[in-house]
């Protein structure tokens, strides 16, 4: 691991990083790695739910001009008298 020293720090970030890092329940170093990570990380291509991709992806498709088929019994019932 190496390490980093960040100079000049405005106390008001310093102070909000702080409140951030209690927030968490961590330290103010692993609040800056955390965010660190964050920033520097590789961009998934595509970090929305499947949900969200389906909805895009189908989101210029007129749905409603769509014909939709009338219902139709799949198959006969079985029957339950006696044989």
């Amino acid at each position: 691991m190496s390490s980093i020293t960040v100079r000049n720090l405005d106390e008001t970030v310093k102070s909000s990083l702080r409140v951030r890092a209690a927030r968490h329940g961590w330290s103010m170093e692993q609040e800056v790695r955390h965010i660190l990570q964050l920033a520097v990380a590789p961009e998934r291509a595509d970090q929305a739910s499947f949900a969200e991709r389906v909805s895009r992806r189908f989101a210029g498709l007129d749905a409603d001009s769509l014909p939709i088929p009338g219902r139709q019994v799949a198959r006969t019932p079985p029957g339950f008298d006696p044989a």
